[in-house]
């Protein structure tokens, strides 16, 4: 898996390195390191830029992710359960590059900015089933005292 070719049209389509990154679901850092790990097959363009054949990222999906497209997308919803919350679509309201869902989840409601074309391309519309999928790497927690306190209730603390 060479990275000096010269990039050239017969290579079919060819991805920027982040457009990669997005199809396979991965970081952008780690695509560079495949790239010079040569894990991952690229064409140089006469500027020393790297572009990924669409069959490289093919190769990788139907690997990791299935043989078709709807083997693919059936992998997407196998995710641990403790993280998706099921519910319904309340609003969907597209503005400029953004989108932004509300979804109701029992009595509580899910807001997510999303992109856009994610929106559409998903077709979301407000009365679908939805499942949020949660993916934080912090969870703070206050207590609830806290934050229901009067300021009357504050004063009398300071005496």
């Amino acid at each position: 898996m060479s990275n000096s070719k010269p990039a050239s049209r017969s290579a079919g389509t060819l991805l920027k390195p982040r457009d990669a990154s997005l199809q396979l679901g991965i970081s952008f850092p780690t695509i560079k390191q495949w790239i010079y790990k040569k894990k991952l097959r690229s064409v140089q363009t006469p500027g020393g830029h790297h572009l990924i054949p669409q069959s490289e990222i093919d190769r990788l999906l139907f690997r990791t992710r299935g043989k078709t497209a709807e083997d693919r997308a059936h992998a997407i919803r196998r995710v641990s359960g403790r993280n998706q919350l099921v519910g319904r679509i309340d609003q969907v309201r597209i503005s400029g590059l953004m989108a932004e869902v509300k979804i109701s989840i029992g009595e509580q409601q899910i807001t997510s900015i999303i992109t856009a074309t994610s929106a559409r391309e998903m077709q979301l519309k407000a009365g679908q089933t939805a499942v949020a999928l949660i993916k934080a790497t912090e969870v703070m927690i206050l207590r609830v005292g806290d934050l229901v306190a009067t300021d009357s209730d504050q004063h009398e603390e300071r005496r």
